[in-house]
């Protein structure tokens, strides 16, 4: 008996035309130029939160969502987060299907997988930045700019840990992870 591979999928979330919103977007997108872990995949998700919470029901056993979060530090700010823990409080999942946070996928996503019998990740991660500005406009602030490449390394290292993978490896010689 084999083991399948593990399978991640790394979701870009937010909106380009809302300033520092598009940080996910942006971070998938030059994530993408690089030699990924086989068996992960990319997802520029953009507003489609809906699209997301289904998708994630697709036997992935890591998926990372990468998004502006609101948070304590100066903009530009990091976080790494596990919601794994934390559970919306059971009633009606209000959906809005171009303004969803993370949070609000994955409450969706519960209650997906309840009605469904939908398989949900073994594991959620959440790579966030504090925006500096979430005004109407198209393009990032210096400081969300500078911290893409950070989030960058990041996900690689992640990746390599939820795939089994050194550093560096090769991708497999099928071509490379998908993109979607």
């Amino acid at each position: 008996m084999t083991n399948a591979p593990p399978r991640v999928l790394v979701a870009g979330i937010g909106n380009i035309f809302l300033g520092d919103d598009g940080f996910g977007v942006e971070t998938v997108r030059r994530l993408a130029a690089e030699p990924l872990p086989p068996h992960t995949e990319l997802a520029d998700i953009g507003v489609r939160g809906v699209h997301l919470a289904y998708r994630m029901l697709d036997g992935y056993d890591t998926v990372v969502l990468v998004d502006a979060v609101p948070g304590d530090g100066p903009p530009g700010t990091v976080r790494l987060l596990a919601p794994d823990g934390a559970r919306p409080p059971a009633g009606p999942v209000a959906v809005d299907g171009h303004h969803m946070t993370p949070d609000a996928v994955l409450a969706l996503l519960d209650h997906l997988s309840e009605t469904t019998g939908g398989g949900r990740p073994r594991r959620v991660l959440v790579v966030g930045c504090v925006p500096a500005r979430l005004d109407e406009g198209i393009g990032l602030s210096a400081p969300v700019e500078a911290a893409v490449e950070e989030a960058v390394r990041l996900l690689r290292t992640l990746l390599h840990e939820a795939t089994d993978t050194p550093p560096g490896a090769p991708e497999p010689a099928s071509g490379p992870a998908a993109r979607t």
